[in-house]
């Protein structure tokens, strides 16, 4: 009984007075996910409670028969869904439903689109799935107590989700919770044996605790005597990873992927493996068709769920999957672990090391097979994980080269954003002598494609990869190989194509070259002298054709896009100076050679190597001043 005096009234936080009333109003066109995510909270208890009893086995209270059962009510207009898993405290219900534990319904409520089904199938992604039960209920009832505590602990939660709730203590001899939802007038359709019978077979066949129902008994004959209903199981309740691959087909891979990693799309592709000898362990692996909200939060849980003998131990074994392949979702479990296995135990622990590379392998491989037999899927995937499989080279030293061969970039082969060279593609396509993989890192695709860095290049038809996402500077200074050639950014250090091309355009080249800088030694001297200490040195460039001028920075500098971004987030950037390399034989710069007033060719030199910081992504520390020396030229020009 509940003793009036008990009761308190509260109010829900702001956001989740927001999904509420979007629960209530909104997302109608999917209304049967009330069931599945309130089966697959249950579920969750059931899960907690057994993982906890192995250390406590108090906390069964004599029924260690875990389950979940549905009810419904044609008079009252109620479905009931119970468990008796670990249930919950007073604080935790508050914790729990009334405010927001992490910042999933904030950032669901970020994440809407407008379109109801697909919005009501983010529900369980977000862990909101409570909530749910709003969509069919103008009133929600929640009665629990967690294992281990007094009968007298008990706890009630009221809301007709208009923005507070009701919670008190009860009396609750039974463990676990019981949820009661009063329907609505447009949800009657839940109040038949068959529809809710469908629905769980529908969204939670796989559930690994069985789903009870009352049985549906037909009318007994005159002559008979009535039978009473038993509960009968609804799903199939199994392991689906410890059954054999050919036992299992895709619709069942793809239900499973569904119903127990809160996705509402179809997964890529994914790896089920039984592995025996000296570790005896099986893994079920998915690549989803999209990134979570929470990707590149550095909070995130990793989405490998640890079983040890079909006994879910955590959901977020962070140890079975580099952070790199944080986008990955799964299960392992293994017949090597202790049951009572904790986190402490998991970080030097050798099976689940030998458990996460053999992991990865499989992972990679996936991927390398769905490269070269699904390319269209694996576009997919590259446009929604490229940027995160890139951080690999620093984390995963083992599996560096295997990586690369899955990477995808831009070049100047086909000079579109389009990320779809391979590294082998650009291996495949070198030229006779050359032995650098070329690549220049931009802010933007237009900056890369642009730089005046790769004139040469494309003058000789030597491929440059064009990478523009933010990571690969960052990436590239990690990876500094692959199939034993090297990579060089055409934008650092000094640059030597003299390998490339036969014996005779070598020799010309070379005459050619040192014929421009002997005649350009006076006009690198005055510039050099006009610009003092803002440039490391001037010399004629061997990169340019059509270009006056472009800055070269040291090999081992930071591209000056990401020297930018650093001192914007207020991070201190090691000082270094740009060589500024000329074109002598552009017009400009015979212009320039003809200018005997000093003081105009210093503003001349400094516009030059404005202009050149500028095409590198650049800040320039004077703006005032660049506008003034364009201004001048401007006005010679009218003059």
């Amino acid at each position: 009984m509940t003793d009036a005096a008990n009761v308190e009234k509260m109010e829900f936080q702001t956001e989740v007075s927001q999904l509420l009333k979007l629960m209530i109003h909104s997302l109608y066109s999917n209304k049967e996910i009330f069931l599945r995510e309130l089966i697959s909270n249950a579920s969750d208890a059931c899960d907690k409670l057994r993982f906890e009893a192995v250390s406590n086995d108090a906390l069964y209270e004599g029924d260690s028969d875990l389950k979940i059962v549905v009810s419904f009510d044609e008079e009252a207009k109620t479905v009931t869904i119970t468990d008796n898993g670990i249930g919950m405290s007073r604080d935790e219900v508050i914790a729990n439903i009334g405010t927001i534990a992490k910042s999933g319904t904030k950032q669901f409520l970020e994440s809407l689109t407008g379109d109801a089904k697909q919005d009501a199938n983010l529900i369980g992604q977000f862990g909101v799935g409570f909530y749910s039960a709003f969509i069919v209920a103008d009133k929600v009832t929640l009665l629990t107590r967690r294992a281990g505590h007094d009968a007298a602990d008990g706890v009630r939660w009221e809301s007709d989700g208009t923005g507070s709730f009701e919670i008190a203590g009860i009396e609750r001899p039974q463990r676990g919770t019981e949820i009661i939802l009063h329907l609505n007038d447009d949800s009657g359709e839940f109040l038949h044996h068959w529809r809710l019978r469908n629905v769980i077979k529908k969204y939670s066949d796989h559930i690994t605790f069985p789903v009870m129902m009352l049985e549906e008994v037909p009318p007994a004959a005159e002559d008979e005597e009535p039978k009473t209903p038993e509960l009968e199981q609804v799903n199939a309740a199994s392991a689906l990873w410890t059954r054999g691959k050919s036992d299992i087909s895709d619709e069942e891979y793809q239900s499973f992927y569904k119903q127990n990693f809160h996705d509402y799309e179809d997964a890529l592709a994914w790896s089920h493996n039984h592995v025996e000898g000296k570790l005896e362990y099986t893994s079920l692996l998915y690549i989803p068709k999209r990134a979570p909200f929470d990707l590149y939060d550095h909070n995130q849980q990793h989405g490998i769920k640890l079983y040890v003998q079909r006994v879910f131990i955590m959901d977020d074994a962070e140890k079975l999957m580099p952070r790199y392949l944080r986008f990955v979702r799964g299960l392992v479990d293994s017949n090597d672990l202790p049951l009572n296995v904790s986190r402490e135990i998991l970080q030097s622990n050798k099976v689940i090391d030998s458990m996460r590379n053999a992991s990865v392998k499989k992972v990679l491989g996936l991927l390398e097979k769905m490269a070269k037999n699904s390319p269209d899927d694996y576009k997919a995937f590259w446009a929604q994980f490229g940027q995160v499989l890139k951080e690999a080279p620093a984390e995963d030293f083992a599996n560096r080269e295997q990586v690369a061969k899955l990477y995808r970039y831009a070049s100047t082969h086909t000079d579109t954003d389009e990320q779809s060279v391979s590294l082998d593609d650009y291996l495949g396509r070198m030229k006779p002598g050359q032995d650098k993989i070329y690549y220049i890192t931009a802010d933007g695709f237009s900056a890369a494609k642009n730089s005046p860095h790769l004139e040469i290049f494309r003058k000789k038809g030597i491929e440059v990869l064009l990478m523009h996402d933010r990571v690969d500077e960052w990436t590239m200074s990690h990876l500094h190989e692959y199939e034993g050639k090297s990579f060089v950014s055409v934008a650092k250090g000094d640059l030597d194509l003299s390998g490339i091309g036969s014996e005779e355009e070598k020799a010309e080249e070379q005459e050619k070259q040192k014929e421009v800088e002997e005649k350009a030694a006076a006009l690198l001297e005055r510039v050099k002298n006009a610009l003092g200490d803002k440039v490391e040195d001037v010399r004629v460039s061997t990169r340019l054709t059509t270009s006056p001028a472009c800055v070269v920075l040291g090999a081992n500098d930071m591209p000056l896009h990401l020297q930018q971004l650093m001192r914007q987030a207020g991070q201190e950037v090691p000082a270094s100076k740009p060589v500024l390399e000329l074109n002598p034989e552009h017009p400009l710069l015979q212009k320039f050679d003809q200018e005997a007033d000093e003081e105009r060719f210093a503003d001349w030199s400094q516009l030059l190597l404005d202009q050149a910081v500028l095409a590198e992504g650049g800040h320039l520390d004077d703006a005032a001043g660049f506008v003034r020396r364009m201004n001048e030229v401007f006005m010679s020009l009218a003059d």
